[in-house]
């Protein structure tokens, strides 16, 4: 009996791998190599895997076709995924960068970095999954090892229970995404994307309802309110540059899959999925920003921030045309760097006093430190949508892809959160620069401030990518519309 074995495409695969590889060998070094040599030798090998793969995630942009698939039809070989992949990287570059001054114990240092390695591995293969099994591995491939992450340093405060919360709500998506995976191949037969559209099953309950249950699944990893809940304590209870991560490259795999999978596998419920997708996008632009409002602890404030811009994303998704493809990619880019940014900068801040970072701590920081206090500033106002930023580019973007699709309203609530968003943005750049540390009688760090070499050049890369992408508009937004030629708009 002969049997069949599949083509394999390595190249399509060459990003995944090679942080794979890298996470492989990190924990070699977590046995192998000395003690005081492990910081070094682990953070260099995740800082090679994620730039190789970079690297080869652009190669594979350039050398792809608009849409095809590889492997026995199980990922999707194309520009769409490969731009995704180059995000992931980039995000992953950086949480290295920010990581090397966290101060936890060395013991377990190199399988930080190995699972910091094996979470980017598996969003580099999510984004590439062309049917119902392939997003489900990917998904748990990179969840299992981000739950582990938000619970690896025992010493933080709030730690294990970040873990444990954000096991057990992860778990409840990824159950309710593979239900509804189930209900949607038992009702066509099919696992594939393509295959699932062109099955004709259009109106079936039975299809409704799994399309309804893959959408909640994957609203818990955008951190899409109503699906939030977990998002708020992870982020703060977890290590500062694993909230980094999470709040970058989590979001880029989520909505980018959300996405594909929609206008792929559902064009015949697009009258659903649109209202669906739209009236999550309004519930987490209500829940982010009035929410952030009551928030003292920076990261806390960050988190609601983020449920905020999930929902300015989703507007893009909601559209459900050629626009919307092009503008929730061109907004990942700015603010994935907004968002690396801001969290190393409260990183730089807790390494200082040693304490959670609040509004109120964070009094005259942007004196004590120029370049990390402009940076954050710059951060604020690319999050909130200004001129000279990203941002702003970014909300024009989504907006005019809702205006296309004839949903002026969503405009409106988009309009409505920017100016709310205003008091929470401009109240963190108030206390770097308008309060001092001697108003509220805080006591000095002591000294100069330490020095993170490192730390200061991932922020320093996020401010050139958020200020950068004001500037280089077109060869950005010509990136966006050749990843969005690979969907069938």
């Amino acid at each position: 009996m002969t049997i069949q074995h599949p083509h394999v495409d390595w190249f399509a695969l060459s990003p995944s791998l090679a942080i794979l590889a890298a996470a492989g060998a990190l924990l070699l070094v977590a046995v192998l190599v000395p003690q005081r040599a492990r910081k070094t030798a682990a953070a260099a090998g995740a800082g090679a895997g994620f730039v190789a793969a970079f690297v080869l995630a652009i190669v594979l942009a350039a050398k792809s076709p608009d849409a095809t698939t590889a492997i026995a039809d199980s990922i999707f070989r194309d520009r769409w995924a490969a731009v995704a992949q180059v995000l992931i990287a980039g995000c992953g570059a950086v949480a290295v960068l920010l990581s090397w001054g966290e101060r936890w114990r060395t013991e377990h240092v190199a399988e930080y970095y190995a699972l910091l390695a094996a979470a980017g591995a598996g969003m580099a293969f999510f984004v590439q999954a062309s049917n119902l099994m392939t997003l489900f591995l990917g998904l748990e491939w990179f969840s299992i090892s981000l739950y582990v992450l938000c619970a690896i340093d025992i010493d933080l405060v709030g730690s294990l229970e970040a873990g444990l919360k954000y096991l057990i709500i992860g778990a409840v998506g990824s159950a309710t995404l593979l239900f509804g995976s189930a209900l949607v191949y038992g009702t066509t037969g099919e696992l594939g994307f393509d295959k699932i559209g062109a099955a004709g099953h259009n109106h079936d309950s039975l299809l409704v309802l799994g399309l309804a249950m893959v959408i909640a699944g994957l609203a818990f990893k955008a951190s899409a309110a109503p699906f939030h809940m977990w998002t708020p304590d992870a982020y703060t209870g977890a290590p500062t540059p694993v909230t980094a991560f999470m709040a970058s490259a989590t979001k880029v795999a989520a909505l980018v899959v959300t996405y594909r999978l929609l206008v792929t596998a559902f064009p015949g419920e697009e009258h659903l999925w649109t209202w669906a997708i739209a009236g999550i996008a309004c519930a987490s632009l209500a829940v982010g920003n009035i929410a952030a409002l009551a928030q003292r602890n920076v990261k806390r404030l960050l988190a609601y921030s983020s449920i905020s811009h999930a929902g300015f994303m989703l507007i893009a998704v909601a559209a459900a045309n050629a626009l919307g493809a092009r503008a929730l990619v061109y907004y990942l880019i700015p603010y994935s760097a907004m968002s690396l940014g801001a969290f190393g900068v409260v990183a730089a801040r807790e390494r200082e006093l040693g304490v959670p970072v609040t509004l109120d701590n964070l009094a005259g920081f942007g004196w004590e430190r120029p370049f990390l206090g402009v940076s954050m500033w710059a951060f604020m106002l690319g999050f909130l949508g200004f001129p000279l930023t990203g941002g702003f580019v970014g909300k024009f973007y989504v907006f005019a892809a809702a205006y296309e699709h004839g949903w002026w309203w969503l405009i409106v609530v988009g309009v409505v959160a920017t100016i709310v968003s205003a008091a929470y943005y401009l109240a963190v750049v108030r206390a770097m620069y308008f309060r001092e540390s001697a108003e509220l009688q805080l006591a000095p760090a002591g000294g100069s401030p330490p020095r993170d070499l490192l730390l200061a050049s991932g922020v320093g890369a996020c401010l050139v990518v958020t200020i950068g992408s004001f500037f280089a508009v077109q060869p950005l937004i010509d990136v966006a519309q050749s990843a969005a030629n690979a969907l069938p708009l």
